[in-house]
């Protein structure tokens, strides 16, 4: 196979393979650096660095067949004038270098690798990073070997090495002389594709979770934390289960930070069906001054999902006063965050005030917001109210043999509508519009069904009207939350 693919880089090899049917050691050598410098030619080696086994072969491997910094050119544009610039792997250029790896020591701090493009780095050099146009000042250069950290005069062109606590660089930025600014195509790290809720083992390390993330994500671009307002949970998104394992690891290891993961919270809305018109008296007297209110609100639903809420005033005659008016629409959408089914807020919801009346003496603001929550409160429950889910547009990308899998998976096991699909080179495109709630083992039961061959993204378009089962689910999930 290796004299096959070495053979496959050019017309001379080929020949020489047919008339003699093998290729010479150095034949191999020049047709295989060929091939993995245009990238027909991907080698794949076995190895445990934890038994150190298949280490030797594939140090032997990397000196002998991949390409060498010195024959390669770099093309980067500058940030400013948009023109091209080429830099090759000479001491005398200018310097360039791209940081390729960070690392998080709990320590030393930020940790950022550098293969050096172009010139010659040495310590307390500044320099410009393309991206921001801030200044980094170098500390000294260190040679890696291992776990071993070994302070050096300089990093030269060809050759990586590693700086400690950058203040902006991140993985991918160029760091280029300020006279010579030039940024180099940064790598495309794919996005995280599974969310999980991270729970805390121990009280009081809530504070601390943050922190250690952040520190986590500077040296894994594929790594995202979220802290949800809405459902009150930290949430962090990797690409499996494997990978947040890691994590898991990583922040206990380093930071002393133990967590336990668990399906994320879906964000659900609820809404109205139908119209209706309740009154909200509120009439308090207590010695000295009481409090008034009274209004009359119709509620109706909203045909467009654009407006989530929508407050109109339509009394005539002063029956209720305008400086009361802010009062009731205030009482209202502080009434709207917390549905009657299920607590989650409510959406696509107008609020018209028809009628009312108050007391010159007992009428207040505070009345007013109260009265205008009593309609609320009375009306929502019989404006046929219904739970809202969320629903994503999903993108997945396979081979053509599992077409017939993933269609039935999204139609069938995820309540999903197939919208489309586009073919492209023996792979599948398949577009489908499906519920968020549906979606959280996607990324596991995608790897499984395609032996890991298969990629997607979801992201949310809408709200729509869940089915009846699933609106039973959330509201006894809801109630048994509330219990507890």
């Amino acid at each position: 196979a290796c004299n096959e693919a070495a053979a496959s880089t050019s017309e001379e090899l080929m020949e020489k393979f047919f008339d003699e049917g093998k290729l010479s050691e150095e034949d191999m050598l020049r047709g295989l650096s060929a091939g993995i410098y245009e990238g027909s030619i991907v080698p794949v080696a076995p190895v445990s660095s934890l038994n150190g086994i298949g280490v030797r072969p594939l140090m032997y491997e990397l000196a002998m067949y991949m390409p060498s910094p010195m024959e390669h050119t770099y093309h980067g544009i500058n940030p400013k004038t948009k023109s091209m610039h080429i830099r090759h792997a000479d001491m005398s250029e200018s310097f360039t270098a791209q940081v390729f790896k960070t690392i998080a020591d709990p320590f030393v701090g930020k940790l950022s690798y550098l293969r050096v493009i172009s010139g010659k780095v040495t310590a307390g050099e500044p320099l410009t990073n393309a991206r921001t146009g801030e200044v980094e000042k170098i500390t000294k250069p260190l040679t890696v070997l291992g776990k071993k950290q070994i302070e050096n005069d300089g990093i030269g062109a060809g050759d990586i090495g590693a700086v400690a606590k950058l203040v902006s660089a991140k993985t991918g930025d160029t760091l280029c002389d300020a006279d010579r600014v030039v940024k180099l195509p940064a790598p495309v790290f794919p996005k995280p594709s599974l969310f999980m809720a991270v729970t805390v083992a121990k009280k009081g390390d809530e504070g601390k979770i943050s922190s250690a993330l952040a520190r986590l994500m500077e040296e894994d671009p594929t790594l995202c934390y979220i802290n949800n307002a809405e459902t009150h949970q930290q949430v962090i998104g990797g690409l499996g289960e494997q990978h947040l394992d890691v994590v898991k690891a990583k922040l206990k290891n380093k930071f002393g930070v133990e967590i336990g993961l668990e399906a994320p919270r879906i964000a659900y809305r609820e809404s109205i069906r139908k119209a209706c018109q309740k009154q909200g008296r509120h009439k308090k007297q207590s010695g000295g001054h009481g409090q008034f209110g009274d209004v009359w609100i119709e509620f109706s639903p909203i045909g467009d999902t654009s407006i989530d809420f929508e407050f109109e005033d339509a009394v005539v005659g002063g029956v209720v006063p305008r400086n009361f008016i802010p009062s009731v629409e205030k009482g209202l959408r502080e009434s709207c965050l917390h549905g009657v089914l299920a607590g989650y807020p409510v959406v696509f919801l107008k609020a018209t005030l028809v009628d009312g009346s108050y007391h010159p003496v007992d009428s207040n603001d505070m009345a007013f917001q109260t009265a205008a929550r009593l309609a609320y409160q009375d009306g929502i429950p019989k404006a046929k109210p219904t739970i809202l889910e969320p629903i994503g547009l999903l993108k997945v990308t396979i081979p053509d043999a599992n077409l017939g899998d993933i269609m039935s998976d999204i139609s069938s096991k995820r309540r999903g509508t197939v919208l489309g699909m586009t073919a492209e080179d023996g792979m599948q495109t398949v577009e489908a519009e499906v519920p968020m709630a549906e979606m959280g083992s996607y990324t596991i039961d995608l790897r499984s069904m395609t032996q890991g061959r298969g990629s997607f993204s979801c992201k949310f378009v809408r709200y729509e009207e869940a089915p009846g089962n699933v609106q039973q689910k959330v509201i006894e999930e809801a109630k048994k939350e509330q219990e507890a």
